[in-house]
């Protein structure tokens, strides 16, 4: 990260995780339902988990 300009030099990076398979069928089933892909309900999520964290 880009201390200076408190922004990364990349916008995205690459994170590799291990999450349980019915888990990913459930994120695969929602975003099918709500037309957008697993990687954006998964960005979402985290977003929304962190966002929460700052409130309390």
């Amino acid at each position: 990260m880009n201390e200076d300009k408190n922004e990364c030099l990349d916008p995205t990076q690459s994170l590799t995780v291990q999450l349980p398979c019915q888990m990913v069928e459930r994120m695969e089933r929602f975003a099918n339902e709500n037309g957008t892909d697993v990687g954006g309900v998964l960005i979402e999520a985290i977003d929304r988990f962190l966002r929460d964290q700052n409130r309390a």
